[in-house]
């Protein structure tokens, strides 16, 4: 418990940068705390596990508001939803049944990859519009499983290639964001499933 409250101010301050971040780019929050998480020592599954299960939280408030702006294609919400939740159940049960050495440096590519990514979305001007998507179920399958797998990316992987498909991008992020809270709430289901819950002061 001491070491809980020792860490508490911490935990603080990794959701609310990377919420901030979150917030200013439409994106990053999964990814930020993930990479937190992973350097105070977490294994990934656990890493992953805790931010999803934060991430309940905040896809639920954010989705909620989308809604009552009327921000949300439930069409696209339920063709991203529907695959990204299976996505997210098999990403969740590989990342916890394998072994934490090998998933560690997936793991760390991943975010690494990624984060350069969110980088280089970050400094673009505007996306060149194309034929809408026709492929979203295949979108939401593949972002869902790298989401539970790598501890985040959802956001960043959907909401770009929707916008620069030329999707509008209000319905797109409000979509995608309400979409994020089934898959969000199948990730964390499926790790507490699989590897329980254990105390932090047996990871830091």
């Amino acid at each position: 418990e001491e070491i809980i409250m020792d860490h508490w101010w911490l935990f603080f301050a990794i959701g609310f940068v990377a919420q901030f971040v979150d917030g200013a780019l439409g994106m990053a929050y999964g990814v930020l705390t993930s990479a937190a998480l992973l350097a105070i020592g977490l294994p990934p599954a656990h890493a992953s596990a805790l931010v999803h299960t934060a991430e309940i939280f905040t896809t639920s408030a954010s989705a909620a508001s989308h809604i009552y702006h009327r921000n949300v294609d439930w069409r696209m919400v339920a063709r991203l939803g529907a695959t990204g939740v299976l996505g997210a159940i098999l990403g969740a049960w590989v990342l916890s049944n394998v072994e934490v050495t090998a998933a560690r440096r997936f793991v760390y590519a991943y975010l690494l990859i990624m984060g350069f990514y969110i980088l280089w979305k970050s400094m673009r001007i505007a996306s060149v519009p194309r034929k809408p998507a026709g492929w979203t179920v295949l979108l939401g399958f593949g972002a869902g499983f790298l989401d539970a797998s790598g501890g985040g990316g959802w956001g960043p992987m959907t909401t770009s290639t929707l916008v620069g498909s030329g999707h509008a991008p209000r319905y797109s992020v409000g979509s995608v964001n309400t979409a994020e809270f089934f898959v969000t709430v199948s990730a964390a289901t499926t790790f507490f499933t699989e590897i329980g819950v254990a105390p932090l002061e047996h990871f830091i």
